[in-house]
């Protein structure tokens, strides 16, 4: 943790930093709070407990956390799965009040086992495609409440009563859901002194007020400070650990990239450098906490996150000002709260909604490599219509996939296979000396050059390569180029080698580098197949030592040309 001194050097700034954040997050944690089918405190709750917590604890200064949108759209699936099998909310609390909590320990661990390093590791196609399907969902989920008709809970559940929603529309609550859309996409033409989504949530709420206008609202809330959950835990059933372990891994993991992605914006603001890891524990602490209270799991915000800092925010206090100001909201105008139309919420969520849509992606999936294409829209396709995390083991196995394929191949076109008599063509710049062997002997030595990494998906093609090899007395491996190799492409150079020997073939290896080297030993290549005495520094010392044989058995030797 900041030296407390520390918190008080930018107040001024922390203060209105702080104070716009919270502005801006109050309707967004009312909206996620509402659509993920705890209540619209429950959104309150997660921004006040966990946007505390984790900028107290976590790596990033500057971060604000609240409920998000990809985070509420997970959590809303979770939900409505939960209540499906447990055929209440009341009865499904101990479920949900499970998830939430072990998703907290999970980003924790994450933490601890230092996650933050891998999340560079996933390929843009499939961070894309994940989020334009997150903004997908979010969308299609607020049709219903947008014109005014009670969502049901599903995708699939959604495009089926389409028809049938739109036979029930209600006018007045299009009416507000437009005004909303409208007033969040045109008021920062005018100015941008004001949160947009704040004006809209107070023009809607006052419009529907004094028309009178025949809407849904949110109604009643909680007030005061929330209740301790805990006991739901006692309805916990143990039959659905497995469903419970995936849902918070999922929870956890895309609350990690969530927040990991906006702590780089943040970076690249604030010209400073987050803490990934602390973060990540930070995040689960205040995860944890708000689970505890009935508050969504949320993650830093991207949004909240740069109006406070170009409010002034630049420390923690920040943070903390924003938790506290909702915490004033939520004591002392709560029962103002109730008001709020449902259509001015959904509004304000379509335009979440559209903002997470990675439209960059979309437009180059014309002009990328078809491959990489294919990876994100199946990523997109199967994260709207099958599962989310499921779209993401896809989308990184195909990935995975791929990108070994295209490494195979460049290592194919580099790799090479010739005579020893064209070494001089083939390196003319690396000749230390001019060498002499007999033409007839020149030519029963082959050398196999080897270019970049070696793995798994590159063993049958060096396998195919040793089968078309004529009639030859040695073979000189060189592998200078290789720095890796993995246990099965070493496996496959075994297997190759004794194949070699046993049709009376020499094998020579030149210019290994260490990790090849160790990998060799590792698998008792080196020296069980392969002495130490077949093994040189450099091919020319292969070379040497062929001319050395022939010397000493006064065979008549000719220049080489």
């Amino acid at each position: 943790m900041q030296d407390l001194g520390s918190y008080f050097k930018n107040l001024k700034g922390d203060f209105f930093g702080g104070l716009t954040a919270g502005i801006v997050t109050l309707p967004l944690a009312l909206a996620f709070g509402l659509q993920s089918g705890l209540g619209a405190v429950s959104g309150l709750y997660c921004a006040i407990i966990l946007g505390t917590i984790a900028v107290v604890f976590g790596g990033t200064s500057t971060l604000i956390s609240t409920p998000t949108g990809p985070m509420t759209v997970v959590a809303t699936l979770i939900i409505s799965q939960t209540i499906a099998v447990a055929g209440s909310l009341e009865n499904a609390m101990g479920i949900i009040l499970g998830i939430f909590l072990l998703t907290a320990v999970f980003q924790i661990l994450f933490g601890v086992i230092k996650f933050g390093r891998y999340v560079k590791y996933i390929p843009y196609p499939v961070l894309s495609g994940f989020m334009t399907g997150i903004g997908v969902i979010l969308v299609l989920l607020e049709i219903y409440p947008f014109i005014g008709v009670e969502s049901p809970k599903g995708v699939m559940k959604v495009f089926i009563g389409l028809s049938v929603a739109f036979s029930h529309l209600n006018v007045h609550a299009l009416a507000l859901g437009i005004l909303t859309i409208f007033i969040i996409y045109f008021l920062p033409r005018l100015t941008k002194a004001v949160p947009a989504t704040l004006v809209a949530l107070i023009v809607g709420t006052l419009v529907s007020i004094e028309s009178g206008l025949s809407v849904p609202l949110i109604g009643e809330i909680p007030q005061g400070l929330p209740d301790f959950q805990i006991s739901h835990l006692s309805t916990f059933d143990f039959h659905q650990t497995a469903f419970v372990l995936s849902s918070a891994l999922t929870l956890a993991a895309l609350g990690c990239i969530d927040t990991l992605l906006t702590a780089v914006v943040a970076d690249q603001i604030t010209k400073t450098r987050h803490q990934s890891n602390r973060e990540l524990i930070g995040q689960g602490l205040g995860n944890f906490a708000s689970a505890l209270f009935g508050g969504l799991p949320g993650a830093g915000t991207t949004m909240s996150t740069i109006v406070s800092i170009k409010a002034g925010g630049q420390t923690r206090l920040a943070g903390i000002i924003s938790g506290i100001f909702l915490l004033a909201i939520l004591l002392g105008l709560g029962k103002f709260v109730q008001y709020v139309p449902i259509p001015v919420l959904a509004g304000i969520l379509i335009t979440v909604g559209f903002d997470i849509i990675d439209y960059k992606g979309l437009k180059q999936l014309a002009k990328v490599n078809r491959a990489e294409g294919l990876i994100l829209v199946t990523v997109l396709l199967m994260t709207v219509f099958v599962d989310l995390i499921e779209a993401v083991a896809v989308g990184m196995i195909l990935s995975s996939l791929i990108f070994m394929k295209k490494m195979g191949d460049i290592g194919e076109e580099k790799d090479a296979l010739f005579p020893l008599h064209l070494l001089a063509v083939k390196k003319p710049c690396s000749l230390k000396d001019e060498f002499i062997l007999p033409k007839e002997f020149a030519d029963q030595v082959y050398i196999k050059t080897i270019s970049g990494p070696v793995f798994f998906g590159f063993s049958q093609s060096l396998q195919d390569n040793i089968k078309k090899l004529p009639p030859i007395k040695t073979i000189i491996f060189e592998m200078h180029r290789v720095p890796y190799i993995d246990q099965s492409a070493a496996n496959v150079y075994k297997s190759v080698v004794k194949d070699l020997k046993e049709q009376n073939i020499e094998v020579l290896l030149a210019n290994i580098n260490g990790q090849p080297f160790k990998m060799f030993q590792d698998i008792g290549f080196i020296p069980n197949v392969i002495s130490q005495d077949s093994i040189f520094e450099d091919i020319f010392d292969c070379v040497r030592l062929l001319e050395k044989r022939f010397v000493s058995e006064g065979t008549r030797m000719t220049r080489l040309q």
